[in-house]
């Protein structure tokens, strides 16, 4: 055993097999990091006294106003502050809650590095009001749970009527941590009319403040045991209840989302020629069932169909969109296509913007698709740029080749957000998970960053030997066409991995997020070679079938992704597919929301604290772009100050 350890310090050479978990082999749930770190909170992750007057939370002096102010302090690591942007997102799609950088706003949430993951519950009015994101607590669900405290929320197991639904294990509970699981009068606590939900990502999972492995929280429903605890992201009753209480009526980013199963089909028209979409459950030589119940009886819903074997060469048909109104800016169209069409038939996307007095209107083109993947449902993101009032155009143009097929389309969804960079479709996914061993990874397709960095993931579909029962997923740089002109070790790209939960309405998905941060100064663990450097150097070759060669560098994530019973749990699989949607984004892009705290710094110098290392990168960065007039120039006068403050780098 000396031996063998004595081999394995000499061979700490980086290599493409090599892997870094990020959670160290654990399932942290935000009361174990908490403990972890000695703090003993309310309920494990409330900042307020133990003998608070629940009556408080409920006056609306408790409120935020919906737009929030925040500000990310420097303490905050930089992997966090994108998780936490991410999560904003979220908020936004689907609620009326939106999040803007502090500008002196009298009270505003304080985003930092603390010892632990916590949050005060409600609008406390003390001006800078703070929320840990500490180590281990970046993840979207833990990030989505502490603003729903900030927001105004208690945990889901602390209502009212809680013993209706689950048993408290009280001889399992930690010594002196029984106040964890008190309960609140619904004259003090409301739950706004919602049933209770175990699916809550506000709820304890079912071992919290055990003292063995044994449960503290035994569900009624036997099901539910193993969803307790999800912190994966809002669930729809956390949505209802958290729209209910800022008297929400739309979110601030979602635009439409159409499943064809009503017959207005969602208020979408037709080119007036006979040949045209038509709302169907199946068609011959396409699709037998439609994308939203995929997997389930077929014939069971509806998409649009153009069936492209009874048209003329050359011939068009549109379907338009009604009136749409989204935010200036990105937009994501996401959709479902199930291609059966001749390989010379083309399905474009167009967007038609009208004026203001619709007296005209302008058709811009985004995309054109023909051949490709055939014969299954496939989906798609397509990133639009619309300025004003509009409809999308999904319009099919008949090729010269035979064809007995046509164009199917479903689950459409437009919101005013980018779009993700990559997806990966694993087909027969029931069939990998039965026969792939723990231990075996697959492999996704070599992607390209708009950076110009190439990556890969690699995927444990039944987990690491050491931790069967979950799916596991690590980052990899690889060579690419790029490598000689890019910077080494590669500086500050955060990975963002999603599994993708199918639900039709994008509101309802609760994706399973899970983001990794590149660290241009991260180690091998002999301190010889940067983790992050040119795969070529730090990695292995890889031959491929056709002879060519890659080289793969070392893996960095979790062996903790998602348990396979949470797999089961959503949409995750449908029609025996998944989807995984991969980005890979310079950081200074999720950074660049919150360079309006520069300008605060410099109204209010007290506030300010010397950037770290990774700041240097960003304010460089900030400072090139001014210079092609790409950014405000008051990024320029920040730009200035901190040079002026011997706190930027003088070349």
């Amino acid at each position: 055993m000396i031996l063998v350890f004595g081999l394995g310090l000499t061979a700490a050479k980086l290599t493409g097999d090599t892997e870094i978990d990020i959670d160290e082999g654990g399932d942290w749930d935000i009361f174990d990091i908490n403990e972890a770190a000695g703090l003993d909170l309310l309920e494990g992750d409330i900042q307020e006294p133990k003998t608070i007057d629940r009556n408080s939370i409920i006056g609306d002096e408790y409120r935020w106003p919906t737009t929030v102010p925040y500000y990310l302090e420097d303490s905050l690591e930089m992997n966090a502050k994108g998780v936490v942007l991410k999560a904003f997102d979220q908020y936004r799609l689907k609620t009326c809650i939106d999040f803007t950088p502090w500008k002196g706003e009298e009270n505003y949430i304080s985003v930092f590095k603390g010892s632990g993951c916590y949050s005060s519950v409600g609008n406390r009015r003390v001006g800078k009001q703070q929320l840990s994101i500490g180590s281990n607590c970046d993840s979207l669900g833990t990030v989505e749970h502490e603003f729903l405290h900030a927001l105004g929320f208690w945990h889901e197991q602390s209502r009212a009527d809680r013993d209706d639904y689950v048993y408290i294990i009280w001889d399992q509970i930690e010594s002196g941590k029984e106040h964890n699981f008190n309960t609140y009068d619904d004259t003090v606590s409301s739950s706004l009319g919602v049933p209770y939900d175990y699916s809550s990502v506000m709820h304890y999972s079912k071992t919290a403040f055990n003292t063995g492995s044994e449960p503290t929280i035994v569900t009624n429903i036997p099901h539910f045991m193993d969803i307790i605890g999800q912190r994966m992201g809002f669930s729809e009753s956390d949505l209802t209840k958290l729209n209910r209480l800022y008297n929400c009526t739309t979110s601030s980013t979602f635009v439409d989302s159409c499943d064809f199963e009503e017959e207005n089909v969602c208020g979408m028209i037709q080119s007036s020629n006979q040949w045209g979409w038509n709302r169907h459950r199946s068609v011959d030589g396409g699709p037998q069932t439609d994308s939203t119940n995929r997997g389930q009886c077929e014939g069971k819903g509806f998409f649009m169909h153009l069936s492209t074997g009874s048209a003329q060469a050359g011939e068009r048909a549109s379907l338009e969109s009604r009136w749409l109104y989204p935010k200036p800016g990105p937009q994501c169209l996401q959709f479902f296509l199930h291609n059966s069409a001749a390989a010379d038939d083309v399905l474009n996307i167009w967007v038609k913007e009208y004026d203001v007095n619709n007296s005209g209107e302008e058709l811009k083109l985004f995309k054109s698709i023909s051949g490709g993947t055939m014969g299954s449902w496939e989906l798609h993101n397509i990133d639009l740029e619309v300025t004003k009032k509009a409809r999308v155009v999904f319009e099919g143009v008949r090729g010269n080749s035979p064809s007995s097929g046509g164009f199917s389309v479903d689950d459409i969804n437009l919101s005013s957000t980018k779009c993700p960079m990559h997806i990966w479709h694993i087909h027969n996914i029931t069939g990998l998970l039965a026969s792939t061993p723990a231990g075996e990874k697959l492999y996704s397709p070599r992607y390209l960053s708009p950076a110009g960095y190439s990556f890969q993931v690699g995927v444990y579909l039944n987990g690491i030997s050491s931790r069967p029962g979950y799916m596991a997923m690590y980052l990899h740089l690889t060579s690419g066409p790029n490598d000689p002109n890019l910077k080494w070790p590669c500086p500050w790209q955060q990975a963002t991995m999603v599994l993708m939960d199918q639900q039709s309405d994008i509101r309802q998905q609760m994706n399973m997020h899970r983001m990794v941060t590149t660290d241009p100064d991260k180690m091998s663990s002999d301190g010889t070679e940067f983790f992050w450097d040119d795969p070529s150097k730090v990695g292995s070759k890889v031959t491929t079938a056709d002879g060519s060669f890659y080289y793969r560098g070392p893996g960095y994530g979790t062996s903790t992704f998602i348990t396979h019973s949470r797999l089961k749990s959503r949409k995750f699989i449908k029609g025996d597919d998944a989807f995984f949607l991969f980005s890979l984004e310079d950081c200074f892009d999720f950074n660049i929301n919150n360079f309006p705290q520069c300008l605060v710094s410099i109204r209010n110098p007290l506030n300010s604290s010397k950037p770290t290392k990774d700041r240097y990168y960003l304010f460089e960065k900030a400072f090139a772009a001014t210079l092609s007039t790409k950014l405000n120039v008051n990024y320029h006068i920040c730009w200035s100050w901190f040079q002026m403050n011997n706190k930027a780098p003088k070349n």
